[in-house]
């Protein structure tokens, strides 16, 4: 079966997971809504830098929510959960990067009702939150018996992540420490890591626990050159933000990210560590478990803004949902909730 599909923005990972979808052999792009007039009215092709694909895209909400497709691929910048729920109500299962990982009842109670009364699933996922900060570690624990702790972390060059207004105005690079701590990126990605935690406590049947977030921020000591202009010295250059789950005084999930512009000129004097850029996973239990992934990362920061494979890795996570996701029972389904979701073979390997 081919389910036909709608692409929701196309910013980086919009416009990843549209390649992702013309490469799976069960999927067919039939859709796709933009944000600015200036793409309104274009071939997707055109938008994407590829020959003409034959959809158009529109800034028409309404003709999206009438298009006949099985789901939306839901990726703008910030989630609205009325757009959510409209397309959920239109019939339209809805899989996204931007939230509804692991929800509660009350971040989540309008949106269950619009599953039901469109008979579609709502599914949050992605890479971080939504892969390597609980769905992945969790899979490690499967091996360990008595696990007294999880961890899930992301060690990434944000040199190389092609959204130049986000990276200053959002995540507040090149700012004030004053002015970073009081932006809108730790309330904007709380919501989300928050959900990882607690997927991963409940899961684990771990009890009351106390759940922290916390920013830290490292100011350039001489001028960094980046794709956002130069930070000056005494400016924000690199940024870590981490979620804690405490039982009883002791950490037994931590979860997080640690985003440097470089690894030189910086206080406190961050780095990487001998690990490089990475995505690093531990469990604690018996036995304990390390995973350390490579190739998530793109290898220089001018790959990394042409093509960068962490944007595509949490795209590719979403595209290849979409077949468990329409197959559900509709509601809101985790990670929990679905079976094991696999990649499929690149279509020079396909059977015929």
């Amino acid at each position: 079966m081919v389910w036909k599909v709608v692409q929701w923005a196309t910013g980086s990972v919009g416009r990843a997971a549209i390649e992702c979808i013309r490469r799976h052999p069960d999927l067919e792009l039939v859709g796709c809504w933009v944000h600015s007039d200036s793409k309104n009215g274009l071939d997707v092709g055109e938008i994407i830098g590829t020959d003409p694909l034959g959809v158009t895209a529109t800034s028409s909400v309404e003709e999206i929510l009438a298009l006949r497709a099985d789901a939306v691929v839901y990726a703008p910048l910030l989630p609205d959960p009325g757009q959510v729920a409209a397309l959920l109500r239109s019939g339209k299962n809805v899989i996204t990067p931007v939230g509804w990982f692991y929800p509660g009842e009350s971040e989540a109670s309008v949106l269950r009702e619009a599953c039901a009364e469109g008979g579609v699933t709502l599914h949050g996922t992605g890479i971080d939150p939504g892969g390597a900060t609980e769905i992945f570690p969790l899979m490690m624990t499967a091996m360990s018996s008595s696990v007294e702790f999880v961890r899930g972390e992301e060690f990434s060059d944000i040199r190389g992540y092609e959204a130049p207004d986000v990276v200053r105005h959002i995540m507040r690079f090149g700012a004030t420490p004053e002015a970073a701590a009081d932006g809108p990126m730790l309330s904007l990605l709380d919501g989300g890591f928050r959900q990882s935690v607690r997927m991963i406590l409940e899961t684990l049947g771990i009890g009351e626990a106390e759940i922290h977030g916390l920013h830290e921020s490292a100011v350039a000591t001489a001028p960094i050159e980046s794709p956002i202009g130069v930070i000056e010295p005494g400016q924000v250059a690199a940024q870590r933000f981490h979620w804690e789950a405490t039982v009883g005084g002791d950490v037994v999930v931590r979860i997080g990210v640690n985003w440097l512009m470089g690894e030189e000129n910086l206080d406190p004097p961050w780095t990487f560590g001998s690990g490089g850029q990475r995505f690093e996973m531990q469990v604690k239990g018996d036995p304990d478990s390390h995973v350390v992934i490579h190739g998530w990362h793109s290898d220089s920061v001018v790959a990394g803004l042409a093509g960068n494979a962490g944007i595509v890795a949490t795209a590719a996570h979403v595209v290849n949902s979409i077949p468990y996701v329409c197959a559900a029972p509709s509601g809101i389904r985790t990670a929990i909730d679905l079976p094991l979701v696999s990649g499929r073979a690149h279509p020079r390997l396909l059977k015929s």
